[in-house]
């Protein structure tokens, strides 16, 4: 099969296309045929350090994979050759989305949303999760709460918006003003342009944040928040402040979630959720995806094509 391996830790240029074997599932595992791989910053932060990551023989990045499944390994019985799949495999440990066949254990997938098309579909499993995970399961958000989300225009951030909409709550988002637009209609109720102006001037009563972008956005974060309310951090563990009495802080690193997919999967199909898409390029073009991505700039998210 066709792949993107790595060649040695590095810039993108060290992203290079190379024939190698294709896996094969084992017990409760499926082989997927990949029609399109989601890109995230961890993609390039890894590529760029090999860090975190627990890798194979063949070191190939990529985790957003959007297919059809082509074999089933022994005790799957979800799914069937010729279903089509969504999902974030093996994280953090490899999974090779960069290829044209993935394995992965049978529940790190969920059916595709029928509503959207592969590349669509490629865009939600890693930030959706990472979102749903955040909002949901660690802060456990309610209805007529008051979030906050941090790079509301981001990968994260743009679904947080939505998923937080879609639970009830009231929703503020920073962004540049350029982005606004979209993210009115994607359900924020209220912007703030963080070029021009500082949040914690404007904003107060926060039941919880959604920081994805680390620094000292999490420290200036805490004065908005009401006690009680939760902050999570999403970049790294060293972000999350060191003091921060009388609320709750913690870093979340998303994990591979069938009941996740499937909750995501039933918005979309509500309407309630929705990708968008900033870049859409074919996957020998993956150093390029990279180097788009690392311009940090990006509105949603980029998505490889892969057959």
């Amino acid at each position: 099969m066709r792949a993107m391996v790595v060649s040695e830790w590095g810039g993108p240029e060290t992203l290079v296309e190379r024939e190698i074997e294709r896996p094969e599932p084992g017990l409760s595992e499926i082989l997927v045929r990949v029609h399109a791989a989601g890109v995230n910053p961890v993609d390039w932060k890894t590529r760029a350090s090999g860090a975190l990551i627990a890798w194979d023989e063949v070191p190939i990045v990529g985790w957003d994979v959007s297919g059809t499944v082509e074999a089933v390994g022994p005790g799957v019985t979800l799914y069937s050759p010729g279903d089509e799949v969504y999902g974030m495999p093996s994280f953090p440990r490899q999974a090779g989305g960069y290829a044209e066949y993935v394995v992965g254990p049978a529940r790190h997938f969920a059916r595709k949303p029928a509503s959207l098309d592969h590349v669509q579909a490629a865009a939600l499993p890693l930030a959706a999760l990472t979102a749903w995970q955040a909002l949901v399961d660690t802060a456990a958000i309610t209805p007529g709460q008051r979030v906050l989300v941090h790079a509301a225009a981001g990968g994260v951030g743009h679904f947080a918006v939505q998923i937080a909409k879609a639970r009830g709550a009231y929703v503020i988002g920073t962004a540049s003003a350029a982005k606004h637009g979209l993210l009115r209609e994607l359900g924020a109720d209220e912007l703030i342009d963080y070029r021009s102006t500082d949040f914690t001037e404007v904003v107060s009563d926060v039941d919880v944040v959604i920081d994805a972008l680390g620094g000292e956005t999490g420290e200036r974060s805490l004065k908005v928040l009401k006690p009680g309310g939760h902050l999570v951090t999403l970049p790294t563990p060293d972000d999350v402040p060191a003091d921060a009495a009388g609320v709750h802080t913690g870093w979340t690193l998303v994990e591979p979630d069938f009941r996740g997919l499937v909750e995501i999967a039933a918005l979309v199909e509500e309407g309630k959720l929705r990708p968008f898409i900033d870049a859409v390029l074919p996957l020998a073009d993956a150093a390029k995806a990279h180097e788009i991505g690392e311009r940090g700039r990006t509105t949603g998210k980029i998505v490889l094509t892969v057959v």
